[in-house]
């Protein structure tokens, strides 16, 4: 895989990224691939800060896992997103890496890619839509809900 290189626009906010992708999770998606991310982000961070202040740069053996859990409910009318690996340079930014998508506020996606541009869902690629240069998605919080039926 290639680092993806997009404009992200959220309301009045917009940033140039390039990044190995951005996850879009439901309540319903919560407990998987986001709930990973969200983990592994928090455990990074939190490891990080500890080591830059220890006298050798090294995780602790009593790392704790981080107390918040990211897991909301299931037909929330909310979508939450964050950058997998976003890459700082003169062009590009990260200061949008997560956030929440509410009713009415898309979050939007221009590519900048000339090819290899992919949206795919719940990481299967195999049904795949081309996102190279020119194209633009908006994600926004559907109509439907998802239901557990037990």
């Amino acid at each position: 895989h290639g680092s993806a290189r997009y404009r992200l626009r959220l309301g009045e906010q917009s940033e140039t990224q390039s990044s190995s992708g951005v996850v879009v999770s439901t309540g319903m998606g919560s407990t998987g691939w986001f709930q990973s991310l969200i983990t592994g982000a928090a455990q990074v961070s939190q490891l990080a800060t500890k080591a830059a202040r220890a006298p050798v740069a090294s995780a602790p053996a009593d790392a704790e896992k981080p107390a918040a859990s990211w897991r909301f409910d299931w037909d929330a009318r909310h979508l939450f997103y964050t950058v997998r690996e976003p890459f700082p340079s003169r062009h590009t930014g990260c200061r949008m890496v997560f956030g929440r998508i509410d009713a009415g506020l898309p979050l939007v996606l221009e590519s900048q890619m000339a090819e290899h541009g992919l949206i795919f869902s719940d990481g299967l690629e195999h049904d795949a839509l081309e996102f190279n240069a020119g194209s633009r998605v908006e994600v926004s919080v559907a109509e439907r809900r998802g239901l557990l039926v037990v």
